[in-house]
């Protein structure tokens, strides 16, 4: 019994270990591309069985000043090298803020029966 929970927390270890360095990659990401780009995305990752399945690139706004396609090259420069592995897919994504509503949108005037 006692060999069975020494296994369990040593492999339980080893995963402790690849999520904080998956924390350390992600954050080294965000830090190359507000050098490369100019701003701090947020940086999420998902591993399956040892392979870097999914990468997630968030940006707090619309990147104005550089071609789409750059920053997409970027991210997938800066995620190979942090993570040194290559991601089965790299999602980027942008904040586009609230939707406006205007005052006739946002009342609707109520059925009578």
């Amino acid at each position: 019994m006692a060999i069975v929970l020494l296994a369990a927390g040593l492999a339980g270890c080893g995963a402790v270990d690849a999520l904080v360095d998956g924390f350390k990659h992600a954050k080294a990401v965000e830090t190359d591309l507000a050098q490369t780009i100019g701003i701090r995305p947020a940086v999420g990752f998902n591993w399956n069985n040892g392979r870097l399945t999914t990468v997630s690139v968030t940006f707090p706004k619309l990147i104005e000043d550089k071609p789409l396609r750059e920053v997409a090259e970027a991210a997938r420069a800066a995620v190979g090298k942090q993570f040194k592995q290559r991601a089965d897919n790299v999602v980027l994504s942008f904040s586009v803020g609230p939707t406006a509503t205007t005052t006739a949108q946002a009342i609707q005037p109520q059925a009578t029966n």
